[in-house]
């Protein structure tokens, strides 16, 4: 019987190693979903910050939308190199890697709240 070429993509990852329990692929990809409901989540609130007339100065406004949407964007690309990282692991029997991208969210999400807080009291 000939042999199927391997499809799945990305070959880096499913070209290599063994098929993991489907359970625990399973949840490496709902873990990669959530980190992308939050790239989302951050990117929206970054237009919604540079489209609504809020009562700060508009290069706090601006500074406020930039973090946010760089956080917004740092989250999608963890997200994906997490969700390879730990799959490749799996796949070839390796100890999970850790989880920095976390800390990446906590600092812009911290950034964005100091720009925010800033404005709010020079304003007054």
């Amino acid at each position: 019987m000939p042999t199927v070429p391997y499809s799945r993509w990305p070959r880096s990852v499913y070209g290599s190693g063994d098929e993991p329990d489907p359970r625990f692929s399973l949840a490496n990809e709902r873990t990669f979903l959530a980190w992308i409901r939050t790239s989302l989540a951050l990117l929206a609130v970054a237009a919604a910050v540079d489209a609504l007339p809020l009562r700060i100065d508009d290069r706090a406004q601006a500074a406020l939308a930039a973090v946010l949407a760089l956080t917004g964007l740092a989250s999608a690309y963890h997200a994906w190199r997490g969700w390879v990282r730990t799959e490749q692991a799996m796949r070839t029997e390796r100890p999970l890697p850790g989880n920095a991208a976390g800390i990446v969210v906590v600092i812009g999400v911290a950034v964005a709240g100091v720009v925010l807080l800033v404005a709010t009291l020079l304003r007054a």
